[in-house]
């Protein structure tokens, strides 16, 4: 006789939880979900991204475009005539690849828009568990490679704040080089607290007692890392 006890499978949505535990996923929801729409239109729209020195973040760097930022000049002949220009589109991938596929960005959209679970300790509407082994989301591994690129825009705006310092009469301070450089700020704290960058200022160890500097590094890192959800929504 076997004396294993199977455990009755929650339908979705049921739980013993008495908090009211929805709230949450339920916030996330709405706050991605407004930032998805604000920065597709802002992404789409193409204009009004630049004045004199300053250039807006989602923007920069600015491969192709009619501005005086433009690295490359405008945009370019062989650019499909029935594909949508925007100087954003040619670059806002790699920043949204560093978000879509961030660990805590990954745990609080598949609660907030899959349900996958909604909660801890919350019926979810699917009946196994599939994780992240299989296509489409085993591409999420891919995050790694998105942080390079994620550090190579960090030195891009923060250039772009240097820039806003300098104008036709001199060096000057303004409110637009003040939000360039707390934007900067801010997603700085978000990608030094990123857990593949621990992962490499750990480099690449699993157990740290063989080596104390890689150690240290991790620590470091781990700093940022302790708030990276408050990073990530700053």
């Amino acid at each position: 006789m076997n004396g294993a006890t199977a455990l009755p499978r929650r339908s979705f949505g049921e739980t013993m939880r008495a908090d009211v535990w929805w709230v949450q996923p339920l916030l996330v929801f709405v706050g991605l979900s407004i930032f998805i729409v604000y920065s597709t239109w802002a992404a789409f729209q193409g204009k009004n991204y630049f004045f004199g020195n300053y250039i807006s973040p989602f923007y920069s760097p600015e491969i192709f475009g009619d501005s005086p930022h433009s690295w490359l000049g405008p945009k370019p002949n062989w650019w499909p005539h029935w594909l949508i220009f925007s100087p954003a589109l040619v670059v806002l991938w790699a920043p949204a690849g560093f978000r879509l596929t961030c660990y805590y960005y990954r745990g609080a959209y598949y609660k907030a828009f899959w349900a996958d679970p909604p909660a801890c300790t919350v019926g979810e509407p699917r009946n196994s568990y599939w994780g992240e082994r299989s296509f489409p989301l085993i591409m999420q591994n891919v995050h790694r490679y998105f942080l390079y690129l994620a550090l190579f825009f960090l030195v891009v705006l923060a250039h772009d704040v240097w820039n806003a310092l300098w104008f036709p009469d001199g060096f000057g301070i303004g409110v637009g080089a003040i939000v360039l450089a707390i934007n900067v700020v801010l997603l700085a704290g978000y990608t030094f607290g990123c857990h593949s960058l621990r992962h490499l200022a750990g480099g690449f160890l699993d157990q740290f007692s063989k080596s104390r500097s890689c150690y240290r590094a991790y620590a470091c890192v781990t700093c940022f890392n302790r708030r990276h959800m408050l990073w990530a929504w700053l």
